[in-house]
């Protein structure tokens, strides 16, 4: 004959339920009251604003890329000079990886955004940039086995708490079904900020900084990979990235960015 539980363990048991609940209950208040009281800002204006964190005149200041584009780099064309012709910088300094997109141009309002997710805790802002980096990537996640976000230095994440990049990527694996692998590439040894460097410099400052983990191998040999990160400037992390990556013998590398550094007086040729 089966035990039955006691009465007092019942008891305990709904009490705990209904404890739960309560709390449930009360943090979903909290939320709703402050959301009154602390009405969500434009990152960019400061303006109130319902949404994704920017408001609508500031959304229409962000420069989407669309085509036409360099098909290697993803870099915008002020013409479409034809099927299959590459940027001047894609045939001058061709990368590691075969491709790169990105969502937006890197201006005012793009710069806003990448410093509020990267140094402001506001991660709020993933959501929606995560999403349209996920739109101007489709053809690169149609095709990929594996995302992998570009690391931070452990000693980096400790100080800043989380990786923009890893948090990017977690949204566009739910966008696309693509399956994250976010321990798979390591940075080893730290590296300065590259900003203010030039582009030789950008490329020293991080050589050698990137490794897969001995026991990823497996996950990365023979993968499509697309490599996700905030921001392309000179394109020297995500080079040295890839390069990592296909050390490791994936099949490809890709990379997919929210905000791209574009000059425009360089035409494709």
């Amino acid at each position: 004959m089966d035990a039955q539980p006691s009465p007092s363990r019942s008891v305990s048991t709904h009490l705990r339920g209904a404890l739960n609940a309560c709390r449930g209950a009360w943090r979903h208040t909290a939320r709703l009251a402050l959301d009154i009281a602390l009405p969500t800002l434009c990152v960019a204006c400061r303006e109130p604003v319902d949404g994704d964190g920017v408001c609508a005149e500031c959304w229409a200041k962000l420069s989407f890329i669309a085509q036409p584009y360099c098909p290697r780099l993803g870099i915008p064309f002020i013409y479409d000079p034809g099927p299959g012709l590459l940027s001047m910088e894609a045939i001058a300094n061709p990368p590691a990886y075969a491709r790169a997109r990105a969502a937006v141009r890197y201006d005012d309002v793009a710069r806003t955004l990448v410093h509020a997710l990267k140094y402001q805790d506001r991660t709020d802002l993933a959501p929606a940039m995560g999403r349209w980096m996920a739109r101007a990537g489709n053809e690169l996640l149609g095709e990929a086995d594996l995302l992998v976000p570009v690391p931070l230095h452990w000693r980096r994440g400790w100080s800043r708490r989380y990786n923009q990049s890893g948090a990017l990527a977690r949204v566009i694996e739910r966008q696309s079904g693509v399956r994250l692998a976010s321990e798979a590439l390591r940075r080893v040894r730290p590296t300065q900020q590259q900003i203010g460097l030039s582009r030789p410099q950008r490329a020293t400052n991080v050589q050698g900084a990137f490794k897969v983990a001995p026991d990823r191998q497996s996950e990365i040999q023979g993968r499509r990979i697309v490599l996700i990160d905030d921001v392309l400037t000179s394109g020297a992390t995500v080079d040295a990235c890839a390069r990592a990556l296909l050390r490791a013998r994936a099949a490809s590398v890709d990379v997919l960015v929210f905000a791209r550094v574009v000059d425009t007086h360089k035409a494709p040729i």
